[in-house]
């Protein structure tokens, strides 16, 4: 069984010294991986804003078209992180540091954010921390608002982490330690759902239009391939080639029947991606003996693995961990709320600090 581990290692501090201080820890958190652009305030650790601004241009393309994204990013930007400052009642003068996603995602993305944060900070003097995005979505389960009743888990955890580009079950010791004990060996989940949605037809982005058709369909209409592999691992395309093979034969016999059987497809294709998931993330935690299990990522917002994980935590005993809707996409709470903990360990990044695109041995 392949094991990587992703560690936030720290790196000498840039442009300034840590500082002891009894004031309020603010931290502008910013986030322009992909194609949305957010920024969040916290003070001490409490989420006091969080701005998305999303990019509706893609949709006409059937997916993020990358020189699209992140000229909308420049565009973006500057309002975004002006407004959460405002949502925040605060000035930029009283932060006392930009966290930001260096990776990975889409580079010209991520230029835009990098570039900015590297900005900021210089022009006011205070510390830069970066922020790995696959750790922000995991510790998306310890953002608090004043006076919510969240729960978040503790140390050890399993999270599932399925989105568009990634599928993950990552073994969480701390809030810098996680272990990355399977994954996706080609497709992502969330890549299967998106293709899918295309090939019958329906638009983009397809998770929240199979997520809706499958509420009205019959999740064992069709029956798709699962792949058989070996330990935690995921694969999906073959899902993938299996769905399109029979989509063919079915239209040849019935030129209509995407539309005619569309919610049977969308339950059924969805029924087949859970149950892949939820096999794996079972054998994980029962070879584990963790019965504290999360969810991450966009998928997680799917409601189909929602009621799964709620069923396995009856049946099995879980303790299950399920993010609010707002914080599964991409969004900058999640990457202030790591910046927050690195902050408080003085774990910042030197000025020169490159974005960069994919996950490498190296920087795991």
């Amino acid at each position: 069984m392949k094991e990587n581990t992703i560690q936030i290692n720290p790196e000498p501090l840039c442009q300034t010294e840590s500082r002891k201080t009894t004031a309020p820890v603010y931290i502008l958190g910013i986030e322009s991986s992909c194609d949305d652009t957010s920024a969040a305030v916290l003070r001490d650790g409490i989420l006091l804003s969080n701005v998305i601004a999303s990019q509706a241009v893609h949709e006409a393309y059937g997916g993020v078209v990358p020189e699209l994204a992140s000229r909308a990013h420049q565009q973006n930007i500057v309002p975004v992180v002006d407004a959460a400052l405002k949502q925040a009642g605060i000035e930029r003068e009283q932060l006392s540091a930009i966290a930001f996603t260096r990776g990975p995602g889409l580079m010209g993305s991520l230029l835009v954010g990098v570039s900015f944060a590297k900005g900021l900070a210089a022009s006011l003097g205070i510390p830069m921390i970066d922020v790995n995005h696959l750790h922000g979505h995991v510790l998306a389960h310890f953002i608090h608002t004043e006076g919510d009743d969240y729960v978040s888990p503790e140390f050890p955890f399993l999270c599932l982490l399925v989105s568009g580009g990634n599928s993950q079950i990552i073994l969480v010791k701390s809030y810098k330690e996680m272990d990355i004990i399977g994954q996706t060996i080609d497709d992502a989940a969330g890549e299967a759902i998106d293709k899918c949605s295309k090939v019958m037809g329906l638009g983009y982005p397809g998770g929240p239009i199979i997520d809706k058709l499958a509420r009205q369909g019959n999740p064992e209409a069709y029956t798709f391939a699962k792949p058989n592999i070996a330990g935690y691992d995921y694969s999906f395309s073959g899902l993938k080639t299996s769905f399109l093979y029979n989509l063919r034969d079915w239209i040849k016999d019935d030129p209509d029947f995407i539309e005619n059987h569309k919610c049977d497809l969308a339950a059924s294709l969805e029924k087949t991606i859970v149950d892949i998931l939820m096999k794996k993330l079972r054998l994980a935690a029962k070879d584990l003996k963790i019965r504290q299990v999360a969810v991450a990522g966009g998928v997680s917002a799917n409601t189909g693995l929602r009621n799964a994980f709620h069923d396995y935590a009856k049946r099995y005993g879980w303790k299950v961990f399920i993010p609010r809707f707002s914080y599964t996409t991409d969004n900058a709470a999640m990457i202030a709320i790591t910046g927050y903990y690195k902050f408080l360990d003085n774990d910042y990044c030197p000025m020169s600090a490159p974005a960069y695109s994919r996950v490498t041995e190296e920087r795991l």
